[in-house]
């Protein structure tokens, strides 16, 4: 059967996301961040959120000052996504303000490292309410507005990041934060089949080592991001370096466009080739 080719297939059509409307979660810094920076560029409205009101805010004015030429909009919604109050609210301030959410970035997470011996258990419960709980219940409470969005012909997106530590065996001692991960996977891989009749397309994004406070807390420079030398981490990985905010950005614009529209319940890492060596 031969297939019609349009003006469709070009660039701009198929990893398009003007005119959308996301929601980032841990937008403030890091790889939310990227990623917000990412959608904003190409045309999208964008909500990042944090549990800090202050680094939220600081964040939307820059993406704000950087992209707000080309009709860009960048808002803060500070909230803790840990909490069930917390998702509740970022829910409720988001509907307030749109009808509808094409996107949906749970990319809120947070890590803990201590000796196996002396692992608390704060550090299971605050780490799963974040980066599990967290993203179950934002999408939950969220649902409808994704229903909204969403058609057979431009489904909505939510996309889950996840870890490559959720697939295999971290290098630190942070025994919550990969089990969280490989839950998250798990998570998407279900959700994904549930709502794609639904016309919600989930998929996950598994990092590597990116430039973000929370690696540098973990590698010892305690979150001194720009003190830290990237370059000497990145010879860890095939690639020879680090990820930049274009790998992670690209990755994500291919999920909640048209070109990532037959992709679902799928984690795809973005890690320089580490699982693969």
């Amino acid at each position: 059967m031969s297939t019609p080719y349009d003006d469709d297939m070009k660039i701009q059509d198929l990893f398009s996301v003007d005119g959308k409307v996301a929601l980032v979660t841990g937008g403030s810094r890091g790889i939310g961040e990227m990623i917000a920076a990412g959608y904003l560029a190409n045309g999208a409205k964008v909500y990042i959120s944090s549990r800090k009101a202050d680094a939220c805010n600081d964040t939307a004015g820059r993406l704000n000052e950087q992209y707000g030429d080309s009709g860009a909009e960048c808002v803060a919604l500070p909230a803790d996504v840990s909490t069930i109050e917390g998702v509740q609210a970022l829910a409720s301030a988001v509907a307030e303000r749109e009808e509808k959410l094409d996107i949906l970035v749970n990319n809120a997470g947070v890590s803990w490292g201590a000796p196996l011996a002396e692992f608390p258990e704060k550090g299971w419960d605050k780490v799963m309410d974040t980066n599990v709980k967290g993203v179950f219940f934002l999408l939950q409470a969220l649902l409808p507005m994704l229903e909204a969005a969403g058609t057979a012909e431009e489904p909505s997106r939510v996309i889950n990041i996840g870890s490559i530590d959720g697939i295999k065996s971290p290098a630190f001692e942070t025994f919550s934060y990969g089990p969280s991960k490989a839950a998250v996977h798990a998570m998407t891989k279900q959700l994904g089949g549930m709502l794609a009749p639904r016309n919600i397309l989930v998929n996950a994004i598994a990092p590597g080592p990116f430039p973000t406070w929370m690696l540098s807390t973990g590698i010892g420079t305690g979150g001194d991001v720009e003190g830290t030398d990237w370059d000497a981490l990145g010879e860890i990985t095939p690639r020879g370096r680090v990820g930049t905010a274009e790998d992670i950005a690209g990755l994500a614009l291919y999920l909640a466009s048209r070109a990532g529209s037959f992709t679902v319940g799928e984690t795809i890492s973005c890690d320089g080739g580490i699982l693969a060596s």
